[in-house]
C-alpha cells in the first residue's frame, strides 16, 4: 500500500488547459500597434455610445462669440479646446456626439451585408451548381457598379436617411463576403472531416452550419473589421458630397464638408474630423492586421513568440 502511494505521489501534474482569453490578451499586448489601436477604438465605441446622451446640447447651443475660435485656448472651457464651428459650437463635442451616426452606419452596412453575403455564399459554395451559378451573377450585377457611383444614384433618389445609407451601403458590400464565404466553402467542403459527416448521413443545414461556418467564419470577420473602415470613408465621402446624412443630424463626414468654405480662415473646421476618421480608419487596419495573424495556426506563434524572446 505504501509503494503504491508513493508511485501517486510521483506522478507528473496535468498541466492545465490554456485559457483563450488570457491567450488573446496576450497576443493582442505582444502586438503594440494593434493593442493602442484596440484602446483607441474602445474610446470611439464608448463616445459613440455616451456622447450624445452627455454631450448633445452642448454640441447644439451656437454661441456666435465663439464663431471660427481658434484651438488650444485652454482658458475656455473643454468642448472648446479645440475650437468653435461657423455658429459657435464646439468642435471637440460635436466630434464626440457626431461619432455616434458615423460608428452607428458602418456598424450597421457592415453587419448587413456580413450577414447576407455570408449566407449567400455558403450556399453558393456547397450546393448545386444552379443555384450557384444563379447567386454568382447577382453578385456579378451588384460589382458591375462602382460602389460608391450606386450609392449616390440610390440616395439622389431616396431621402438621405440614416436607414437608406445603411442598406445602400449594405447592398454594395454583399459580394465582397459572398466571393469570399463561397471560395472557402469550395475548399472546406473537400476535407476529410466534411466527408465523414456526409458518410454518416448529416443534413446540409448541419454540415453547413457546424462544420463549414465555424472554419470559414474568422476570415470572413478580418475582412469585415477592413472593411468596416472602407464603408466609414464612402459614408464620410458621400457626406462630403452632401448627400449622405443632412443637418440636422450631424456625421465626421458631414463636419469635414461643412468646414470646407473656412479651410484658409477656420482649417480645423475640417482638420479635426478628418483627422478622427484617419485616426479611426488606421485603427481598423491595424487591428485587422492583428486579427489576420491572431486567427491563423500557422501564424500565431509570430505573436506568442515575442512573450518567449522577451522573457
Amino acid at each position: 500500500m505504501t509503494q503504491i502511494q508513493n508511485q501517486d505521489t510521483d506522478l507528473p501534474d496535468i498541466p492545465k488547459a490554456p485559457n483563450p482569453v488570457g491567450q488573446t490578451l496576450q497576443m493582442l499586448w505582444n502586438d503594440k500597434f494593434a493593442f493602442v489601436s484596440v484602446v483607441f477604438l474602445l474610446i470611439v465605441v464608448l463616445c459613440a455610445l455616451f456622447g450624445p446622451l452627455l454631450l448633445e446640447d452642448v454640441a447644439t447651443k451656437q454661441n456666435l462669440r465663439g464663431r471660427n475660435a481658434p484651438p488650444f485656448d485652454f482658458s475656455a472651457s473643454w468642448p472648446y479646446w479645440l475650437g468653435g464651428d461657423a455658429l459657435g459650437r464646439p468642435l471637440l463635442a460635436r466630434i464626440i456626439v457626431a461619432a455616434q451616426n458615423t460608428i452607428f452606419v458602418a456598424a450597421g452596412a457592415v453587419f448587413f451585408s456580413l450577414i447576407i453575403g455570408t449566407a449567400l455564399g455558403l450556399v453558393a459554395g456547397y450546393t448545386t451548381k444552379t443555384w450557384s451559378q444563379v447567386i454568382m451573377r447577382l453578385a456579378d450585377i451588384i460589382m458591375a457598379f462602382p460602389s460608391l457611383l450606386l450609392a449616390v444614384i440610390v440616395l439622389f433618389m431616396l431621402d438621405s436617411s440614416v436607414f437608406n445609407l445603411v442598406i445602400v451601403l449594405a447592398i454594395t458590400r454583399i459580394p465582397v463576403y459572398l466571393r469570399t464565404a463561397r471560395a472557402e466553402t469550395l475548399e472546406v467542403r473537400e476535407r476529410m472531416f466534411v466527408q465523414a459527416a456526409q458518410v454518416m448521413g448529416a443534413s446540409t443545414r448541419r454540415i453547413i452550419f457546424r462544420h463549414i461556418l465555424p472554419v470559414v467564419f474568422p476570415t470572413l470577420v478580418t475582412i469585415a473589421t477592413l472593411d468596416f473602415a472602407f464603408v466609414m470613408l464612402a459614408e464620410s465621402a458621400l457626406s462630403f458630397l452632401g448627400i449622405g446624412i443632412q443637418p440636422p443630424e450631424i456625421t465626421w463626414g458631414l463636419m469635414v464638408s461643412l468646414g470646407r468654405p473656412y479651410l484658409t480662415t477656420a482649417w480645423g473646421l475640417s482638420l479635426w474630423p478628418g483627422l478622427a476618421i484617419i485616426l479611426t480608419t488606421l485603427s481598423l487596419n491595424l487591428v485587422s492586421n492583428w486579427m489576420r495573424t491572431a486567427l491563423d495556426p500557422a501564424q500565431r506563434w509570430r505573436l506568442e513568440n515575442v512573450r518567449k524572446q522577451n522573457g
